[in-house]
């Protein structure tokens, strides 16, 4: 292969895998990704390895250790471009769910919690580096991953649409769950990307691609509450993948 073709590599942090798992579950999506760059290092696909640096790096998975805030500052140093992907990179993760507690979702999953060593909270890469593009979603979108890689080696800005869930819930003909049948629904807080999928089975969306770019979140809890919604119940809906970008009321 020409050696003149980018380098890409993916890299995992703390997370379920499920945004590159998004991707190799489209074989037809490997095969254009391969045409725009040489896998140096994606573990998820071979165990072989070309050190870096590298063209441009994908980062799944939130900081949660000091080694891991050790590890994306040279993988940063090592990469020309750095693109963080998934709910995980890019807000925190569901695991950003301990960024609320007191301490004590450790003391009921581990029982030796005190031998953990994590760090007080669940970070998303850009509190530790600099990142060039961000790619929300839990998965991510393999279109949207496939178009971000194409722009970042052109030097371009990617074309991502930037509208809220509402939006593709007009343009796939959904009727509001939250108009007709008063179902909670993240869409007009949510930036778009998964298509509207649970609009569209009449369930209210759960915010998997994080809030939108001019989105409010306290204008969307306090009009639930005026509804008649505890407050409680509302904070809760927020407190999921993407918890920890939506904020707190």
């Amino acid at each position: 292969m020409n050696e003149a073709v980018p380098t890409l590599a993916v890299h995992k942090f703390a997370s379920c895998d499920g945004c590159q798992l998004s991707l190799l579950g489209r074989e037809s999506k490997v095969r254009q990704l391969s045409q725009l760059v040489r896998i140096a290092y994606f573990l998820e696909v071979e165990r072989g390895s070309a050190p870096g640096p590298w063209d441009l790096s994908l980062v799944e998975g939130s900081i949660s250790t000091g080694d891991d805030a050790a590890r994306i500052r040279k993988i940063r140093e090592n990469s020309k471009a750095l693109v963080a992907i998934g709910a995980c990179a890019t807000a925190g993760g569901v695991q950003g769910l301990r960024n609320r507690s007191d301490g004590g979702f450790a003391s009921v999953v581990y029982p030796e919690p005190d031998w953990i060593d994590h760090a007080p909270e669940s970070r998303p890469i850009s509190d530790i580096v600099s990142v060039d593009y961000e790619l929300w979603g839990c998965p991510v979108n393999p279109d949207q991953l496939l178009e971000v890689v194409s722009a970042v080696l052109d030097g371009r800005r990617p074309r991502i649409e930037t509208s809220s869930v509402c939006m593709e819930c007009k343009r796939n003909g959904n009727v509001c769950v939250w108009v007709a049948s008063d179902t909670p629904c993240m869409g007009p807080v949510t930036r778009a990307g998964c298509g509207a999928r649970c609009p569209a089975f009449d369930r209210g969306c759960y915010g998997c691609f994080g809030p939108q770019d001019t989105a409010k979140p306290e204008a969307w809890r306090s009009k639930l509450v005026e509804l008649g919604y505890e407050p409680r119940d509302v904070e809760r809906w927020t407190a999921s993948f993407n918890g920890p970008a939506f904020g707190k009321e």
